[in-house]
């Protein structure tokens, strides 16, 4: 595989472009094409060189670090009082007025902008690819006019993109499905015919017409450009390291998790040695970027542009020890010092034990990243619920009355005082979030002193040898409105190994949508989970683009047919009338088992399919204004445990059986339904009402009693994946220990 790279330079480090940075590939685009449009009109080979780069992916983007100054420059513009001067430009003076002031971004001239496309191994691809290169030695100005440029173009193959971007200077930007920070315009299909209609009508902008002896200027304003709208992250370089024992070779050796901080100190002073004596010159900057002070001991430079020292004890599994064998440095696109610096200086790098003196560890470079799913670092992924590792130290100590042993009995805590003082450390919490950049609202935020596992450690074991009070120091839960990437790492502490978060992956497989507003009266259940499942299935096709949609969505096989599966292979859709609420339910949920590998794919993409939708067009049911929810598993009344169950949505019998009453035939195929869908078999069954119903069978409403309590989701009966049999519990009881145990507290 190979890449076309443009390079791009301003001859004086200014760029004067106010809304972008970096400059867009759609400035670089118009650049191109205004460049080759000085010799008049566009030939036949530099059009198809043109058409077919707006047609690629969006490039990624290597660009100097750029700085404001406060003070900036004032332009004088018209306002929109033209009637005071009769349309007449020449007189345009009298309504101008200072409006806008311009600051330029300012940077290292000697730095390039680097903007690499991705090649096919296809030969056309490599021909465009070398036009391209030559019309960007015509390139004469990037954004303003006053910003006057010369670039050039070449060919490199993946070996030698990544030097090139590693040696680069200054930061990465990369595009990102999705939502992000940083928004930039991007050359599509129809751009460059789009640019051409602009230019033509921007000659023809002022026409004039005779109004008796006066003459009046008309201005119409050109049409816009087309381009499109493309999210770009710069991700943090991350390196991971394995603690390797110096004694026995290919054994990881151990570290405990409550000396967490002692390790990252160690780690920090060790790399920050081995950098001072190579880099002696950038005493000060590395002194700033890894301990985050200056020589004499003051504070430093802002938190963005430090390395971040991670340790990662060993989760996943009800049974690790959390012990601590792997460490993630982290160095941020900003960072000044470069990412294989940072790296080199902790390869292999003695962990010695400053109460002991003895080499406890090697930290070792490793590639395999498996791991780091444990701690959200698993693609793309993104989850709503973390929980911490290690205790975060909250920005401010919280006044909190310390109660010795001895007197616990005589002068205990109120549970008014221990409300407020977690309140207090809540509100802290929120603060942390701000400080390490975390956008998303806070949904939920939980706290204590215990960890949440059973092998944590309780907050009082992190204070030792730590510039933090144990008050300072919680366990947090968060549950936030919209899903984030790891490593989540907050708190005063993070960087001093405190405040690692791990994210709940339990997945429960039931999604809400609350309907806010628009439901009518008109809408049949059914009807308005067939319109949920339209929906849902447009968008999960547009999350995987041109990969034919999965029976998990559909219900149907790739060939049409209905999905004819035992344990049911997709999803099921319902509307629940008593609580205005629409519901997605996944096969895995249903039939009381561990989802599939391929069934776990698939629910990711659901979730990110469900992202932003907020309305539903329902026909009769209206147009429905949805919000996206979250469920408790142990209070929702459709999965809390509950010995009586009462259908909301019709029941319709799998089978008719000939019993000769309508209600015994109902009655009879309910029991059997239960023993199909892993339920016990009711030890009563209550039918409400029924009816047969021409073209769809026998249905009714049903109560069903169980012996023990049975945790929901219950939906059952032939309707049971499109609205119909939905049961919710009528008689709510308190879940037990086992319940509990059965999935997560909460879900979404």
């Amino acid at each position: 595989m190979s890449a076309l790279a443009l390079h791009v330079r301003l001859h004086d480090g200014r760029y004067h472009g106010e809304r972008d940075w970096p400059p867009s590939p759609a400035r670089l685009f118009q650049a191109l094409v205004a460049g080759v449009g000085l010799g008049g009109p566009l030939g036949n080979a530099d059009r198809k060189a043109l058409e077919w780069i707006e047609k690629q992916d969006p490039p990624l983007i290597a660009a100097p670090t750029g700085w404001r100054p406060r003070r900036g420059v004032l332009f004088y513009m018209p306002n929109n009082d033209s009637d005071r001067i009769g349309g007449d430009p020449l007189r345009m003076a009298k309504i101008r007025t200072g409006k806008k002031v311009f600051r330029p971004r300012f940077f290292d001239a000697a730095v390039p902008f680097v903007y690499v496309w991705p090649l096919a191994d296809a030969g056309g691809d490599d021909q465009n690819a070398r036009a391209i290169c030559s019309l960007a030695e015509r390139l004469y100005q990037l954004g303003r006019g006053i910003d006057m440029a010369w670039a050039w173009g070449e060919i490199l193959d993946n070996r030698e993109i990544e030097e090139l971007l590693s040696k680069h200077p200054g930061r990465v930007f990369r595009p990102l499905p999705g939502s992000g920070t940083t928004v930039l315009t991007c050359p599509c299909p129809g751009s460059l015919e789009s640019i051409e209609r602009r230019h033509r009508a921007f000659g023809e902008r002022f026409r004039y017409e005779q109004h008796g002896r006066s003459q009046k200027a008309i201005f119409r304003q050109p049409p816009q450009a087309r381009f499109r709208a493309v999210s770009y992250e710069s991700p943090f370089s991350c390196h991971l390291y394995e603690l390797r024992d110096p004694a026995i070779e290919g054994r990881l050796a151990r570290w405990p998790l409550a000396r967490a901080s002692a390790l990252v100190t160690c780690l920090r002073d060790g790399a920050r040695e081995r950098l001072i004596r190579v880099l002696s010159g950038q005493r000060a900057t590395i002194e700033r970027v890894l301990v985050g002070r200056k020589p004499d001991g003051t504070n430093d430079g802002p938190t963005e542009d430090r390395v971040r020292i991670v340790p990662l004890p060993s989760i996943g599994h009800v049974h690790a020890d959390r012990e601590i064998r792997r460490v993630l440095v982290d160095v941020p696109p900003t960072c000044p010092l470069r990412p294989d610096d940072v790296r080199w200086a902790f390869s292999g790098l003695d962990l010695v034990d400053s109460e002991t003196g003895e080499v406890r560890a090697v930290c070792t470079p490793v590639d395999d990243s498996g791991f780091l799913r444990h701690y959200g670092l698993d693609g793309d992924a993104r989850h709503h619920v973390w929980r911490t590792v290690t205790p975060i130290a909250v920005p401010e100590a919280t006044p909190r009355r310390r109660t010795d042993r001895g007197r616990q009995d005589q002068e205990p805590k109120t549970g008014r005082e221990r409300a407020q003082e977690q309140a207090r450390v809540a509100s802290a919490v929120c603060q942390a979030l701000r400080h390490a950049r975390v956008r998303a609202s806070v949904r939920t935020v939980r706290v204590q002193r215990e960890p949440f596992e059973s092998n944590g450690a309780r907050v009082e074991a992190f204070a030792g040898k730590t510039r933090f009070a144990k008050e300072r120091l919680w366990h947090v839960e968060l549950r936030l409105q919209a899903p984030v990437r790891g490593p989540l790492v907050i708190g005063d502490g993070r960087f001093l190994g405190l405040g690692v978060m791990a994210p709940l992956t339990m997945t429960t497989g039931i999604h809400l949508l609350a309907i806010e507003s628009g439901l009518t009266g008109a809408g049949q259940p059914e009807h308005i989970a067939r319109a949920l499942r339209r929906a849902v299935m447009a968008r999960a096709q547009a999350v995987l683009d041109a990969e034919p949609l999965p029976t998990f969505f559909s219900g149907h096989e790739l060939d049409g047919r209905p999905a004819r599966t035992e344990d049911g292979s997709h999803l099921a859709f319902a509307f629940d009338p008593l609580h205005s609420r629409l519901v997605v339910v996944a096969p895995h949920v249903l039939e009381r088992r561990q989802p599939t590998r391929d069934e776990r794919n698939h629910l990711a993409v659901l979730d990110k399919a469900l992202e932003g939708m907020d309305v539903l067009r329902a026909g009769p049911g209206g147009c429905l204004t949805l919000r996206r929810t979250w469920i408790n598993l142990d209070e929702d009344a459709m999965t809390v445990p509950s010995r009586t169950w009462e259908s909301v949505t019709p029941y319709v019998v799998t089978r008719h059986a000939r019993l000769g009453d309508a209600a015994e035939a109902l009655r009879a195929d309910v029991m059997a339904e239960c023993r199909r869908r892993r339920l016990p078999v009711p030890s009563a069954v209550g039918v409400l009402d029924a009816e047969g119903i021409p073209g769809v069978g026998l249905s009714g409403r049903v109560r069903l009693e169980f012996a023990t309590a049975v945790r929901g989701p219950v939906l059952l009966g032939r309707k049971r994946y499109m609205g119909g049999g939905l049961f919710l519990a009528t008689r709510v009881i308190t879940a037990t220990p086992q319940h509990a145990a059965e999935g997560a507290p909460h879900g979404h």
